[in-house]
C-alpha cells in the first residue's frame, strides 16, 4: 500500500489533542490522500513515516468522531426538594428558605443563594462532574435567563415531596407545579435554541430527582391525615405510584435520560436523632428500615419502567448506602462529628436549627457531616455525588 499525503507535518499539527473541550468539526476532504495497491519504486525513509504519520492522523480523527457522536449530557434538569433547591422558595411566600446567613457562608461570594447548606449542593456537583457549569441555577431566580438555564436548571422546592399533602404542610411548590415549569421552560429552549436543537438537548439531557424524605419526616410521621389513611406500606405505595406517573409525563415531554433519587438514612438526620430520647441519641433504625425498604420500592420501580418504556434509562442514585458508611466511620472520610450538625438545634425541618446570624455555628463545616438538622455539609455532599459519579451516573458520563 501506497499514502500520500500533502503536507502531512502541518495536518498532524493542526488536530488538537482529545481533551480539547471543544474540538473542532473535521472533514475528511481536508486530506489529501491516495491509497493503491503500489506506488511504484523504492520505499523510502520518508514514506514509511509519511504511513506512519497518516495512521495517527486518522486513529485521532477517528476518535474525535466518536467522542463527538456520542450522546453528551448538555444540560443537567432537576425536580425535587431542600436537598436540590437552589433558590427558588425565595421567590414565594413560605417560611421554608435559607436565603440567610449563615446559608452560604461557604459558596461564591460567601453568600445565602437558598440553598440549604454552607455552600454547593449535589446537584451542583453533578453539573460539574458532567463537563457542565459549577452551579445549577433555581428557574424562579430572576438573576439568571434562559442562556443560564439552557445547560442546567432546578424546579425543585424546599419541603414539597411526591404527595401533594406535603408540599401544603410549608405551601411551598407541588411536584405537579414543577412539572409545569418544566412545559414553560420547554418553550422558552426551544424560542433560545430553535426547535431541532432544544428537542436535541431535552432528550439527551440529565433529569435529576431527589424527595421523598419530607413525604415521611414532615407529613406522614408528623401530621394525622395520611397516617389514617394509609399505614406505612400502602403509603410507600401510594408514593411510588406518583413517582411513576411523573417520570411517564417527563417520558412524554422528551426526557430519556432519569437519575431517580433514594432517601438517605432519615434515622440518622441530627434531627431525629435529637428527638430519639429512649435510644439515647442514636439513629431511629425504624425510619431507616422505612427508607431502604423504600429505596427498595424504587429500584422495582426502575426496573419496570426501564423494561416498559423504549429509549428510557432511569437509574437509581441512591445516597443511603454511602452517607451511612460516613455516618459509620466519619473519621474515615476526615469528618468529627456526625451526630450533631455544624449549625443546628433539633427544630422543625429545613434549616430553621440554623437562625440568622446564629452565633454557635461551628467554625469549620468540613469536620461536619451535617449542616443542620436536615441537610449536609458542602463537603459530605461532594463525597456522596462522587461516589454516586463513579457508580450509578457513570453510565451517562
Amino acid at each position: 500500500m501506497c499514502v500520500l499525503i500533502e503536507n502531512p507535518s502541518k495536518l498532524l499539527d493542526s488536530i488538537p489533542t482529545l481533551k480539547s473541550p471543544t474540538p473542532p468539526k473535521y472533514k475528511l476532504s481536508t486530506v489529501y490522500m491516495y491509497i493503491s495497491e503500489g506506488c511504484g519504486g523504492e520505499k523510502t525513509e520518508e514514506m514509511a513515516n509519511t504511513s506512519a504519520t497518516l495512521w495517527v492522523i486518522l486513529t485521532q480523527f477517528l476518535l474525535l468522531v466518536f467522542a463527538e457522536g456520542k450522546n453528551k449530557v448538555p444540560a443537567i434538569i432537576v425536580f425535587g426538594d431542600s436537598s436540590v433547591d437552589a433558590g427558588n422558595n425565595n421567590q414565594i411566600p413560605t417560611i421554608a428558605r435559607s436565603n440567610f446567613e449563615p446559608y452560604g457562608r461557604d459558596f461564591y461570594g460567601g453568600r445565602p443563594t437558598g440553598r440549604f447548606s454552607n455552600g454547593r449542593i449535589p446537584t451542583d456537583f453533578i453539573s460539574e462532574a458532567f463537563g457542565l457549569r459549577t452551579i445549577v441555577p433555581a428557574y424562579l431566580d430572576p438573576a439568571h435567563s434562559i442562556k443560564d438555564f439552557a445547560v442546567g436548571v432546578t424546579f425543585a422546592s424546599a419541603g414539597t415531596g411526591y404527595d401533594n399533602a406535603t408540599s401544603n404542610v410549608l405551601s411551598v411548590i407541588p411536584l405537579w407545579k414543577e412539572l409545569e415549569y418544566y412545559k414553560d421552560y420547554q418553550k422558552k429552549l426551544k424560542a433560545y435554541l430553535g426547535e431541532d436543537k432544544a428537542k436535541q438537548t431535552l432528550a439527551q439531557a440529565l433529569y435529576v430527582m431527589s424527595l421523598g424524605t419530607n413525604d415521611f419526616l414532615e407529613n406522614y410521621y408528623t401530621l394525622p391525615g395520611r397516617r389514617s389513611q394509609y399505614n406505612i406500606d400502602q403509603y410507600q405505595v401510594f408514593l411510588i405510584g406518583i413517582a411513576k406517573r411523573f417520570i411517564e409525563n417527563l417520558y412524554g415531554l422528551g426526557a430519556r435520560k432519569i437519575s431517580l433519587g433514594g432517601l438517605p438514612p432519615m434515622g440518622c438526620l441530627p434531627l431525629e436523632r435529637t428527638t430519639n430520647f429512649m435510644g439515647e441519641n442514636e439513629c431511629m433504625q425504624s425510619y431507616n428500615i422505612v427508607a431502604m425498604a423504600f429505596n427498595a420500592r424504587l429500584t422495582s420501580l426502575m426496573g419496570k419502567l426501564n423494561k416498559e418504556m423504549p429509549g428510557i434509562r432511569v437509574v437509581l442514585s441512591n445516597p443511603y448506602p454511602i452517607l451511612m458508611q460516613i455516618v459509620q466511620k466519619p473519621s474515615s472520610y476526615g469528618f468529627d462529628d456526625t451526630s450533631v450538625a455544624c449549625c443546628g438545634s433539633g427544630m422543625f425541618e429545613m434549616g430553621y436549627a440554623c437562625a440568622r446570624n446564629n452565633p454557635f455555628t461551628c467554625s469549620d463545616a468540613n469536620k461536619f457531616v451535617f449542616w443542620d438538622s436536615f441537610h449536609p455539609t458542602e463537603k459530605t455532599n461532594r463525597v456522596i455525588v462522587d461516589h454516586l459519579v463513579k457508580t450509578t451516573l457513570a453510565v451517562f458520563l
